[in-house]
C-alpha cells in the first residue's frame, strides 16, 4: 500500500537527526542540512546548534558531530525516510557495522504527531529518549515542555538522559 497524504494536505513538520563522525564531520553535517533543503516538497524549517558527542558504538570511534533540523513537508513519512537514505547515499554513506563509524547518518526522530511502526521505520524513534545528543538538539528548536508524541515532555527526558560527552560546538 503506498502511503499519500491527500491533496491540499497541510505540511508535516518533522524532526530529523544528523550525524557524522567521519571525513570533516561538521561539514558533512552542513553538507546534509543544504541537501535536506533541497528535497521536493520540504522546507528546513530550524537547525540546532552543532554538538560534539562520544560515539555511542564500538570503541576507537572519532567523535561525532550530530544536529537536530526541523522541517516542514507534504511528504508522507516513507518518501522522506526515501529522501534522507538518498542523500546518505549521495554523500558517500556505507551501511556497515551497527553503530560503527559513518560519513553521515539521517534519522526521521518525529513526524507530526504521528506513530509508526513498521519493518522500515520506527517513529517516534525509539533511541531518543536516552540519547543526550538527540536530546539536546532537540532542545534548541523546541520549549523544554514540548511534548514528544509517545515519549513525555522534554524537559523531563533531559533530566532523566543519561548525560556523557555532548557539547555545542
Amino acid at each position: 500500500m503506498i502511503e499519500s497524504n491527500p491533496p491540499g494536505a497541510e505540511a508535516v513538520v518533522a524532526f530529523i537527526g544528523l550525524g557524522s563522525n567521519l571525513d570533516d564531520p561538521a561539514m558533512q553535517v552542513r553538507r546534509a542540512l543544504e541537501a535536506l533543503d533541497g528535497v521536493h516538497d520540504t522546507r528546513v524549517a530550524g537547525v540546532s546548534r552543532l554538538y560534539r558527542s562520544s560515539p555511542l558504538g564500538p570503541p576507537g570511534q572519532p567523535d561525532y558531530v550530530n544536529a537536530v533540523a526541523a522541517v516542514e513537508t507534504l511528504l508522507p513519512a516513507h518518501a522522506l525516510l526515501d529522501a534522507l537514505q538518498g542523500i546518505e547515499t549521495l554523500q558517500g554513506r556505507v551501511r556497515g557495522e551497527r553503530w560503527g563509524p559513518r560519513i553521515i547518518d539521517l534519522d526521521i526522530l518525529t513526524y507530526g504527531e504521528r506513530r509508526i511502526e513498521d519493518e522500515r521505520l520506527s517513529i517516534p524513534h525509539p533511541g531518543i529518549a536516552v540519547r543526550p545528543f538527540v536530546l539536546r538538539p532537540l532542545a534548541d528548536l523546541l520549549e523544554g515542555v514540548a511534548e514528544l508524541p509517545g515519549l513525555g515532555r522534554l524537559d523531563t527526558l533531559l533530566t532523566a538522559c543519561p548525560g556523557g560527552g555532548v557539547e555545542p560546538l
